[in-house]
């Protein structure tokens, strides 16, 4: 399956999700940056609330690209087997160095309002594609710990590995694509841009303004 583009697998993951949590009041969270554009369609669709998950993959020296684990705000830190020939110094110092992008994003995302909690809430975690599932282990491991009453992955497109992998991280997944060939995830969509950290701050902002308005 191929998406036009992040907007277009959002509105077909919508149409899973509808039947099952239309005004529920979900929780939707986006890992930025890129499924944060989706998170917000969902929200919209379901009569949800945004939010932002924050976590951040550990890139593989030689391999930026390849994650070796993630890292949430809290510092709690998910390394895959990709890490066990690395040494130990470089896996901390990279956990140090995402840390501190995470905090930075923190900052900037939601500088007046706290993360909203996730604590008996129907949960829904977005990607827009999960390679690893480094960063969604680490995202659903994260909001699991804040004991949601229902968590679900919600993806446009996963490899085999990883859409098995996060059967065990929550109680359902909702993935539009599980390809057997599987090299990246921007081969799946027409269009893939990298979502700048302005989109996202944006995004949040209009919609606690909507918020606001509607209270």
């Amino acid at each position: 399956m191929r998406f036009r583009n992040r907007e277009h697998a959002a509105a077909l993951l919508v149409e899973r999700l509808r039947p099952l949590y239309k005004n529920k009041n979900p929780l939707v969270l986006g890992i930025p940056r890129g499924a944060v554009p989706m998170a917000k369609i969902i929200a919209d669709a379901l009569g949800g609330e945004l939010d932002v998950v924050l976590v951040h993959k550990l890139s593989h020296p030689e391999s930026p690209e390849l994650a070796i684990g993630a890292i949430d705000e809290s510092g709690k830190a998910f390394v895959s087997e990709w890490a066990l020939d690395l040494e130990p110094e470089y896996v901390e110092a990279e956990k140090r160095r995402q840390l501190q992008v995470l905090r930075r994003r923190r900052a900037a995302y939601t500088p007046h309002q706290a993360p909203i909690d996730p604590h008996d809430r129907i949960v829904i975690v977005v990607d827009d594609g999960i390679a690893t599932g480094s960063t969604m282990t680490a995202a659903l491991r994260a909001v699991r710990a804040q004991s949601p009453k229902k968590l679900i992955a919600a993806v446009a497109v996963a490899s085999q590995e990883a859409a098995r992998s996060m059967l065990s991280e929550c109680d359902a997944v909702v993935c539009l694509d599980v390809p057997a060939d599987f090299f990246a995830v921007g081969q799946f969509f027409e269009e893939f841009y990298q979502v700048a950290d302005e989109e996202v701050v944006e995004i949040l902002k209009q919609d606690r303004l909507k918020v606001s308005a509607v209270g």
